[in-house]
């Protein structure tokens, strides 16, 4: 059994690693907070785009635009899919950033087509950039603090790419936290847009809908409000990304003060056990020198 020093120099270690954890619970915590409340108030803005799409839609289902242009003629096999991938700066939030990979490397394993990646954070792309993946570097942006700048060139550039059929289809892989227990890894797809996510369907002949006027037309207002209202799918995707790290790394860092208390525990009745035996030892040196004594 280790003496009575070296379980003391052990329990000082716990005892400033538990610190160390028990503040990055207190950061992350912060963060997050901060994270849920920019999310929920930018969200009513991008929710009523949605809603102004969805009644252009409603009046003009059959219009056809670039945006939702699915590309039937294009085969399966040479289709070329460009994936945002959104993972962490840094490590110690358990399996989030692990999770995010296997769940890139699954989608592009089953999906036949030319995969191109756009990594956020350092962490993504220190792992892509070693294995035989096509990964564009334009976006080297801290995922830290999401910023509405940050989200409009992510948009922009694969907007870009879309249109000028660089690209065919457009997937974003975050992490949505669902509440403060359970995160849910979500593929969703960006481009090209799907009439059915805007809720447009056939509307009854006896169903009155309201009179709106489109000007100067209904294609020229898509081309403004649909780059918009991606740019805040992507934004709100980066905020649920950084509020689900931190979430996660709180709790990682929640686990890791609590088995450093199990650990001090442990620690501390070694220690008093190693002080007990040391004086037991002590006691009996002192009667056995005290029997030789009165012997002689």
């Amino acid at each position: 059994m280790a003496n009575a020093r070296e379980i003391k120099s052990r329990i000082s270690s716990v005892q400033d690693t538990m610190k160390i954890t028990n503040a990055m619970y207190m950061i992350s915590s912060s963060k997050m907070k901060k994270a849920k409340k920019i999310l929920s108030d930018t969200e009513p803005y991008f929710y009523n785009m949605q809603s102004a799409i969805a009644r252009i839609l409603r009046h003009i289902p059959d219009i056809q635009h670039p945006f939702f242009s699915v590309r039937h003629l294009i085969p399966t096999e040479e289709r070329k899919i460009a994936t945002i991938v959104v993972t962490g700066d840094k490590g110690m939030a358990g399996a989030y950033n692990h999770n995010i990979t296997k769940m890139t490397e699954e989608f592009m394993a089953n999906t036949p087509g030319h995969h191109k990646l756009y990594v956020l954070g350092v962490v993504g792309r220190q792992y892509f950039s070693k294995k035989d993946v096509d990964m564009d570097g334009s976006f080297r942006y801290t995922v830290q603090k999401p910023t509405m700048h940050r989200a409009r060139m992510i948009s922009e550039e694969v907007i870009r790419g879309f249109l000028e059929r660089e690209v065919d289809e457009v997937h974003i892989i975050y992490t949505q936290m669902q509440n403060a227990m359970a995160m849910e890894n979500v593929n969703m797809q960006l481009l090209p847009l799907k009439k059915a996510d805007f809720k447009v369907g056939q509307v009854p002949a006896d169903i009155y809908q309201e009179e709106i006027v489109l000007s100067p037309s209904a294609d020229v207002l898509l081309d403004t409000m649909i780059p918009n209202y991606l740019t805040g799918v992507i934004y709100g995707c980066l905020v649920e990304a950084y509020a689900s790290e931190n979430n996660a790394r709180m709790t990682a860092m929640q686990s890791s003060t609590d088995n450093a208390k199990a650990m001090l525990k442990d620690l501390s009745i070694q220690y008093n056990r190693a002080r007990q035996a040391a004086i037991t030892q002590e006691i009996t040196e002192v009667i056995s020198g005290a029997k030789a004594q009165k012997r002689k």
